[in-house]
């Protein structure tokens, strides 16, 4: 039973842009499949989400971080710096409606997401890097998301910094610092690492549950605001990868790190973003929507760029073995 079930979180791992893809499909038809993910249930989710990530955490990965203080410096100014100045930007330029910009907004000014890594992993990044970037914008994202939402949005929304606060550190912190402590207490026993290997598809299923359950509840306004909403997430996304790349040729990264630092930066934690939208703004339901958008297109897009960074090594590959 356990290698069929790691066999399926390797699937899910591996397919994770189709089937976040078209679980939000399917649910726009069938709205009622996942009615059941909204308000505590969702949190729990998202918890469980960060749980799957503190699981994989050990004393080696903080090692690593204090190890290379200069590339997080790099990664956490980037991550908290470009995202939600872009974001904050394309609402003035595009005009977008005070509520998708505030769930715009709200995804720019969260951490990096945990399939970051996967990405990282399938294009030849530097993993280890990826993983402490992860860690770091995480650890940080109590203070540094409701500091930047406040100071960012304060001046239109009414932002509940301090429950912003408290809602990070439940849903994001304490769930992987529980994973951690697990790790630390069990990573020995077989048992418990043929576990770890059905976590990432666990992961997969709870994000799939998060843009199911916004899909569910606001399925109609998706597909009315659609395009809308689309091209803020997009550019977003795409400035994102962008300017995480060309701040890694800046800081003179090699190339794995580069591309990392590229996935890093553009893809964010929109399923908290999401969980922090219905939370906080639930006056706002274009603002989970926006989140809920950034969700499925982060996923689809950051396994498209990891593939066109392997293209890129092919066609370099191809070059050499022709002049050979």
């Amino acid at each position: 039973m356990m290698k069929f079930l790691q066999a399926v979180s390797a699937w899910l791992a591996k397919w994770t842009p189709l089937f976040i893809a078209g679980v939000a499909v399917a649910t726009y038809f069938m709205p009622g499949a996942f009615a059941w993910v909204r308000g505590y249930t969702q949190t729990a989710v998202l918890g469980v989400i960060m749980l799957t990530m503190g699981m994989t955490l050990k004393d080696e990965d903080f090692r690593i971080l204090a190890s290379r203080p200069l590339d997080m410096v790099v990664g956490a100014l980037a991550q908290f710096t470009f995202m939600p100045l872009i974001a904050w930007t394309l609402v003035r330029v595009l005009g977008l409606p005070r509520e998708v910009g505030v769930g715009l907004m709200l995804v720019g000014c969260c951490p990096g997401g945990v399939s970051s890594n996967i990405m990282s992993f399938l294009c030849k990044g530097d993993v280890a890097f990826s993983v402490g970037m992860t860690t770091v914008s995480t650890l940080a994202a109590p203070l540094m998301t409701p500091f930047l939402m406040l100071w960012l949005a304060g001046e239109t929304v009414d932002v509940d910094a301090i429950g912003m606060f408290k809602s990070i550190l439940i849903v994001t912190i304490a769930p992987i610092a529980l994973g951690y402590v697990l790790n630390a207490m069990f990573e020995k026993r077989s048992g418990y690492r043929e576990a770890l290997k059905v976590m990432p598809g666990v992961a997969v299923l709870g994000l799939a549950c998060i843009v199911g359950g916004v899909v569910s509840a606001h399925g109609e306004s998706i597909v009315k605001s659609g395009a809308l909403i689309f091209a803020g997430v997009f550019l977003h996304n795409s400035l994102g990868y962008v300017l995480g790349y060309l701040s890694g040729v800046a800081a003179r990264f090699t190339q794995p790190k580069r591309r990392t630092i590229s996935i890093e930066v553009g893809m964010q934690n929109a399923g908290l973003a999401t969980v922090l939208a219905g939370k906080h703004f639930p006056a706002m339901p274009e603002a989970a929507v926006a989140s809920a958008v950034s969700c499925v297109w982060h996923s689809v897009s950051g396994a498209l760029l990891a593939g066109v960074f392997n293209a890129a090594d092919a066609l370099v590959e191809f070059r050499k073995s022709v002049k050979k």
